[in-house]
């Protein structure tokens, strides 16, 4: 079951994307219809070149002597892979696409992510790739012979709400590369979220709202958060500081506030004449 319209939540190329399966007496053009979807799924939508593709595994492959599961591991394994998405991000940024790329979901919490960073610690990166792979969790959802796809943003698919909204962090913009186009870029987008076991809004990656990142330094408290009442977490991006210095034209900002029902009137009156845009305001 999905939730909610798949094109207003930024999965419509995902939801729409049939799910492949190696089958015996697939055609040549079939073979590298796969081939094609395993890289984008492996890459995370990024762009192959010729001279980066993988000859030997793709003729092994086509010659059935390796199946889906072993052409997805030898992609995995790759330098390729290894240069884009290991050595040069930061590790738990590289553990949350892991789990995207070869599960096809975010990590459950903190503790699942701590673990991948163990066996990359005492068995490296290979074994660590093994782990996802060899699962029983991978090999009942996409078997010998499936493509992995980005299944998290199906309902069925998680174990917590969190796990679900935080599927949305990892493939919002869904047409670009998943460190490309990307606010985050190399840096983590859940370690923070993941460590407080916190949910996300979802919202349209159409809307000015997607554009906001959790800041690193946390949420702050408005006016009388800390009294006896109820308490609402405000999402605010897009501020541009040329409000205030003409120099800093194009520079935004991204901030958390934690404000009580009846201050809520007086933050958004004042988050809109600083330029802000409110991304989402859910209570806590």
């Amino acid at each position: 079951m999905s939730f909610g319209p798949a094109s207003r939540l930024g999965v419509s190329r995902f939801d729409e994307t049939p799910l492949l399966e190696w089958v015996p007496g697939l055609s040549e053009e079939e073979a590298e219809t796969i081939i094609s979807a395993v890289y984008r799924q492996v890459l995370g939508n990024a762009y192959v070149m010729d001279s980066e593709r993988l000859a030997v595994p793709e003729s092994q492959f086509k010659r059935q002597e390796l199946s889906v599961r072993g052409f997805v591991r030898a992609v995995a394994k790759s330098e390729l892979y290894r240069s884009r998405f290991f050595t040069s991000c930061a590790r738990y940024r590289a553990i949350e696409l892991n789990f995207r790329h070869l599960l096809g979901r975010a990590p459950l919490d903190l503790e699942e992510m701590r673990g991948h960073s163990t066996i990359l610690d005492t068995e490296g990166f290979e074994a660590d790739i093994d782990s996802y792979i060899d699962s029983d969790e991978y090999q009942a959802t996409f078997g010998e012979d499936g493509v992995p796809y980005i299944r998290g943003y199906k309902t069925e698919a998680c174990t917590s709400m969190t796990q679900f909204t935080h599927l949305f962090q990892l493939v919002r913009g869904s047409a670009s590369s998943s460190l490309k186009g990307d606010l985050s870029g190399k840096k983590p987008k859940l370690n923070s979220l993941t460590i407080l076991g916190t949910p996300t809004a979802v919202i349209s990656p159409a809307s000015d709202g997607a554009t906001f990142r959790n800041p690193a330094t946390g949420a702050r408290f408005g006016v009388g958060a800390r009294e006896q009442g109820k308490v609402y977490r405000v999402e605010v991006t897009g501020y541009r500081a040329n409000k205030f210095r003409k120099s800093s034209q194009f520079r935004r900002a991204n901030q958390v506030f934690l404000v009580p029902f009846d201050k809520l009137s007086y933050e958004y009156q004042r988050i809109h004449r600083q330029g802000g845009v409110i991304a989402s305001i859910t209570p806590i």
